[in-house]
């Protein structure tokens, strides 16, 4: 079983609900829903002592924004957002840059994303492990390559938390 260290995720569609946002003339999110559960399952991640970077196609402000208004920036570790690098996902360079700054290899990182195309196979051509966060059918729902296969498909934070255990090798807790 491979040892995980990183979790990476994308912001729009993954953690917040790009349908709630409220920008501004500069389009910037200044605020938005996030996906239930998600600010339960970043708490958790954290306390196992896993390391969270943002991957994200996003002006630099609505990351800021969202994250702050729910509690979260400060469970980052990283951030490589588009329009800092002056790329996008699939490049390389886009994942490559929180692999560097955390020191982490891409066998140990794990990307949780919306879009199959930028994230998943952005992600899968490094060699990390993908996680397709399909919340909705806002982007296309068929790999268009090989590349764009996840490893795995979630639905619900509940089935990501599900999915982080068996990852990490936890073995399921006994109900009393």
């Amino acid at each position: 079983m491979k040892s995980i260290k990183l979790f990476c995720f994308d912001l729009g569609d993954t953690i917040m609900i790009e349908e709630t946002e409220v920008k501004d003339h500069t389009k910037t999110t200044l605020r938005a829903e996030i996906f239930p559960g998600m600010k339960e399952a970043l708490v958790l991640l954290k306390e196992k002592g896993l390391k969270l970077a943002l991957v994200a196609d996003t002006r630099p402000g609505t990351y800021v924004n969202v994250l702050k208004q729910h509690g979260l920036l400060g469970l980052f570790d990283a951030f490589a957002i588009s329009e800092e690098l002056g790329t996008e996902k699939p490049d390389p360079r886009m994942f490559q840059t929180v692999l560097d700054q955390l020191n982490v290899s891409a066998e140990e990182a794990v990307m949780c994303g919306n879009n199959l195309a930028r994230d998943i196979a952005g992600a899968n051509a490094l060699g990390m492990t993908t996680i397709w966060f399909h919340w909705n059918d806002r982007y296309p729902t068929s790999p268009p390559s090989e590349l764009a296969v996840p490893d795995y498909t979630v639905r619900s934070a509940a089935e990501f938390l599900d999915l982080v255990k068996e990852l990490l090798g936890e073995a399921e807790e006994s109900v009393s």
